[in-house]
């Protein structure tokens, strides 16, 4: 079964790969080179390349909230989630309808770390 796409994907434009450096920073030992705040398209930031945006996810009930925008959102397990919670939120994720192919489950020998998509 091929995956399903995002809903929405424009492409990302990056506007500026250069880094802002202020106009003679040298001028005051308070002010750094590194001054303005790089900003970018609203429609296409936080946006990761496969068109999804990450949704962190602590529990199962989030993920239920998170089947609503399935073509606008990829969930992403949180880092302070215990491997047992981590445990029924992949279990509880894969019994929904929607096929999640880009679910990559890493068992180290501490923890079980899981990053999975909605398609």
């Amino acid at each position: 079964m091929a995956a399903l796409r995002p809903l929405v994907k424009p492409k990302i434009v990056k506007k500026r790969t250069k880094k802002f450096i202020r106009h003679q920073p040298d001028g005051y030992i308070k002010i750094k080179r590194n001054w303005k705040k790089p900003r970018s398209n609203k429609k296409t930031k936080h946006m990761l390349p496969s068109g999804f945006q990450k949704f962190l996810v602590h529990n199962i009930k989030e993920l239920e909230v998170l089947l609503m925008y399935s073509r606008s959102y990829c969930a992403e397990i949180a880092h302070n989630v215990s491997s047992k919670d981590r445990k029924a939120i992949v279990e509880g994720a894969a019994q929904e309808p929607t096929p999640m192919p880009g679910c990559a489950v890493k068992k180290t020998s501490r923890r079980l770390m899981c990053t999975f998509y909605f398609f």
